[in-house]
């Protein structure tokens, strides 16, 4: 497929013809002879020739500088380039509980667990460094979807290599309560497995971000166990994530839906070949997002990437040797007098 990699310098093209143009038309100085028969048997038409041929030639030396500014290339569809990029599915606990603002930053006042997660989810996409020094390079080759629940599961961005709006409707999710209280990773796991489906090939990981048990029963959702054998099946691994915590309570209730949940989420990761990680504050979940990455460097054949072969090094290498014809014809066979 022909193209050029910069294409606004093709504007420039009517210069060339203005300057072909020009140099046709420019008035030659001439000498003052008060009888022609001094000049017959001189050799006609050369004049003609060199007018004609100085035009032509600076008209094509300019052309092929503009192409060669312009780049010409031809894409190679046939040729894929390995690149680190797998397909991941970010699923996110956004239950009413996630709004609890016992996630301590550097300096500063608690923050939710949401936002804590909303942030090193953005650290672990975009890449950056954290205010404790963490840096991560980002994941821009990855498809990247994102699944929220709290008592029904919802895919709020598809698979997509726009990380930017990935990031944008990251920021807008909000704790749900009322009708959507609850805690459903069992549908959450099932939708994000559906959703990598569409990444044909490419190596396929979920990340979950949970911070309680799964407490949503009946018989049109599905629990943990089945999903995560769903996952295993599908050759897919989860990571799971658990922030409600340090699991200090004097509630026995509370403390046993605490361990409860944390062995729910262990049970999953160890299930579907992944890692079971707690994090108890922001610098333990920029941490983990930190191993994480460094866990899912695999390469993989994007959907789009080409090797293009250029040809603006070959325009600028035919305008020298125009160039070079032109002094050369100008100094011999084109020179005229005066």
């Amino acid at each position: 497929m022909p193209g050029f990699a910069y294409p606004t310098f093709l504007l420039l093209l009517p210069v060339a013809v203005f300057v072909a143009y020009r140099h046709h038309r420019r008035r030659r100085p001439a000498l003052r002879f008060p009888v022609a028969s001094l000049f017959d048997g001189l050799p006609v038409g050369r004049a003609t020739r060199a007018r004609w041929g100085g035009a032509l030639l600076r008209g094509f030396i300019l052309a092929a500088v503009i192409l060669a500014a312009a780049n010409p290339r031809r894409a190679d569809l046939r040729t894929q380039l390995p690149v680190d990029g797998i397909a991941l599915a970010l699923v996110l606990d956004v239950s009413d509980s996630m709004n609890t603002p016992d996630f301590g930053t550097p300096g500063g006042a608690a923050v939710t667990r949401l936002n804590a997660a909303k942030r090193a989810f953005h650290l672990f996409v975009a890449g950056g460094t954290a205010p404790d020094g963490t840096n991560l390079d980002g994941r821009p080759n990855d498809q990247i979807a994102l699944v929220t629940f709290a008592a029904v599961p919802h895919t709020t961005c598809p698979l997509t290599l726009n990380h930017s709006v990935l990031l944008k409707v990251l920021d807008e999710q909000q704790p749900l309560k009322g009708i959507h209280a609850g805690t459903n990773i069992g549908d959450a796991l099932a939708e994000a497995a559906i959703r990598l489906l569409a990444a044909g090939d490419r190596p396929k990981v979920i990340v979950l971000l949970s911070d309680g048990e799964h407490n949503k029963s009946g018989d049109s959702s599905l629990l943990p166990a089945q999903t995560a054998d769903l996952a295993a099946k599908l050759g897919i691994p989860v990571h799971t994530i658990d922030c409600g915590g340090d699991g200090a309570t004097t509630n026995p209730d509370e403390g046993r839906q605490r361990a409860d949940g944390r062995a729910i989420l262990e049970a999953v990761a160890n299930l579907t070949g992944g890692r079971a990680f707690v994090a108890d504050g922001g610098e333990d979940l920029r941490a983990v997002m930190k191993t994480i990455d460094g866990l899912e460097r695999r390469p993989a054949k994007p959907f789009r990437y080409r090797r293009y072969h250029d040809y603006g090094p070959w325009c600028g290498w035919v305008a020298v040797a125009l160039l070079i014809l032109l002094g050369s014809l100008e100094r011999t066979r084109w020179r005229t007098l005066p």
